[in-house]
């Protein structure tokens, strides 16, 4: 249908309504200014760290900078959650304070989406971003600029480098697979997908790693003590190791009734064995020239008629296992991707997945990064951590859900650039 708009010459008075609108959004703006003003007149500055969590480093005018008070004090935990070691024996990054006018787009980016990430974030924000939450809520209704100004207020940028001194690093992406499954095995789909085995609990407090992903396919130990476990059946190998490297997923189930059910696959455990990347093991095999994933996944395709033990071996290269569990969410929550380590759900475009000894979940960070998948300057969360993500300057951005995601992250490796907001 089109719609078409009619002009006149004579325009009517405004209604009554379109007053009391205007004048409320008047009332908004005036309250928004007073909140941010009283606050950032009124509120004791927190400190925040400078350099290697304690080193003093140069800082650029106007910012200044103090001793550390209000510090991220254990290796994977939520900012300001106290307890050890002394991060500046287990943090590997640097920070050094600089001037909002350092932080490259910021005033481009729209923030609607991030400030959605960020009511996730504060399901479980840590003592240290927790106090600033109930402003968090109100800005909902705000402006772009309502927010900028009320984080230039409360926030301190920081950029981060190694403890070299290096500030440009790798970023990379994931995603959320989405595959078709059975809940029982049957023709078609006959590759399965596990809980977690009874003895892995044991095994992983006695500190030794489970069976190898190919002693779970060839031995009948392994075997057996995944016998009754299986969570989901897939169709294709390809599918189960984009999961197992995925950490989480959905799969589409069919019911006996002919309608569909989406289930998610959360990350229950694994076996502790070390990641080793399928695509290095191609390259340095000559096998492929493009080590996206889906360069990978060609190639596997490709060669499973031909060659399928020389699939299987590449396969076998990594021996991590990935184990799952079924994940109820709510409807609300469709939209939004796993739960990350953090323990909330990611949202798509607007979550990353960081070192955990770099920069503490919870934190909001700026990404400004450039190459063959575009230009992104935008402001995320460090939601998630993962075993291939090591680095001070390092983040893997949540693509979304499904192929086209899937796509974009397999194609994503380029350079980055990150700065922290971190309370004043």
């Amino acid at each position: 249908m089109v719609h078409h708009t009619i002009n006149t010459k004579m325009q009517p008075a405004p209604s009554a309504s379109s007053k009391i609108n205007s004048m409320r959004h008047i009332l908004w703006r005036l309250t928004v200014v007073l909140i941010v003003g009283s606050l950032v007149a009124c509120s004791a500055p927190r400190q925040a760290p400078v350099g290697d969590y304690g080193r003093p480093t140069s800082v650029p005018a106007p910012t200044t900078a103090t001793a550390p008070v209000d510090l991220p004090r254990t290796t994977g935990s939520l900012a300001g959650t106290p307890g050890t070691p002394n991060p500046q024996q287990s943090y590997r990054s640097r920070w050094v304070a600089v001037a909002w006018s350092e932080v490259p787009g910021w005033q481009n980016d729209p923030l609607q989406d991030a400030w959605n990430a960020w009511l996730q974030n504060c399901v479980r924000p840590g003592p240290l971003f927790a106090p600033l939450c109930q402003d968090v809520r109100q800005l909902m209704l705000g402006s772009d600029d309502d927010r900028r100004l009320w984080m230039m207020g409360h926030l301190q940028p920081y950029r981060v480098e190694s403890l070299d001194g290096a500030v440009e690093g790798l970023l990379t992406s994931y995603y959320e697979p989405l595959f078709d499954a059975s809940a029982h095995m049957r023709p078609g789909f006959e590759v399965p997908l596990f809980a977690p085995p009874e003895g892995l609990a044991e095994a992983r407090r006695a500190g030794r790693p489970w069976f190898t992903r190919q002693e779970i396919d060839s031995q009948p130990q392994a075997r057996e003590a995944l016998r009754g476990r299986e969570v989901a059946w897939l169709a294709d190998p390809i599918d189960a190791l984009v999961l197992h490297i995925q950490g989480s997923g959905r799969v589409r189930i069919a019911n006996p009734d002919g309608s569909t059910r989406v289930v998610r696959l959360a990350f229950a455990g694994s076996n502790e064995q070390p990641y080793q990347s399928v695509g290095r093991w191609l390259l340095e095999r000559g096998l492929i020239k493009d080590a996206s994933w889906p360069g990978i996944k060609a190639w596997m395709v490709s060669t499973q008629q031909s060659n399928p033990r020389l699939v299987q071996e590449m396969m076998w290269s990594n021996p991590r296992y990935v184990f799952f569990r079924e994940e109820v969410r709510s409807a609300a929550d469709t939209h939004l991707g796993p739960r990350g380590a953090q323990g909330v759900p990611l949202t798509p475009g607007r979550s990353i997945a960081v070192d955990k000894d770099s920069i503490p979940y919870g934190t909001p960070v700026w990404l400004s990064s450039t190459g063959p998948n575009g230009h992104l300057q935008r402001l995320v969360f460090a939601q998630d951590t993962g075993s291939a993500i090591v680095g001070a300057v390092r983040a893997d951005y949540f693509a979304g859900t499904g192929l086209e995601a899937g796509d974009y992250a397999g194609r994503m490796k380029q350079g980055l650039r990150l700065w922290v907001f971190w309370p004043k």
